[in-house]
């Protein structure tokens, strides 16, 4: 049984966004002062990618790790209530990610994401976008000249 009335529920839902969420904010504040430029939002590119790098041909997806079911992650469970409900939900969701991924893939894009989880210690942030950089082929960003 939910702790929560139904109206109460509903206006805890209502406040979880879709963009400029606190990691995302993490990710775009590190990536900008690592000299990194990038777009926001790209409505034009499947499944709208929250930082896309034009210049290295970059999407990059920062998912929260309930929302998108980071596995084997502690924070990715499934609620206690309406189980069926949200099982179905969530599904929808990795489906959904899942074709984005791939649609973008086929367009010739790099695709990355970032789990909400590597984001609150900044060291292990930074660690993971040098780590993006360098599966690219991007080895020392700092030294190359930012346009």
């Amino acid at each position: 049984m939910d702790r929560l009335s139904p109206s109460q529920r509903s206006r805890v839902m209502a406040r979880v966004r879709g963009k400029d969420t606190q990691p995302e904010l993490r990710v775009r504040k590190l990536a900008h002062s690592m000299g990194l430029r990038f777009r926001l939002h790209r409505r034009d590119l499947p499944g709208t990618p929250d930082l896309v790098f034009p210049k290295y041909h970059l999407a990059v997806f920062i998912h929260g790790c309930f929302w998108h079911q980071h596995q084997n992650c502690k924070r990715a469970t499934v609620p206690a209530t309406q189980i069926e409900f949200w099982r179905t939900k969530l599904a929808r969701n990795v489906a959904r990610d899942s074709k984005a991924i791939s649609e973008l893939k086929a367009h010739g894009w790099h695709v990355e994401v970032i789990w909400e989880c590597e984001t609150k210690p900044p060291a292990l942030l930074r660690e993971r976008i040098d780590q993006i950089f360098a599966q690219i082929g991007i080895k020392n960003r700092s030294t190359e000249k930012v346009a």
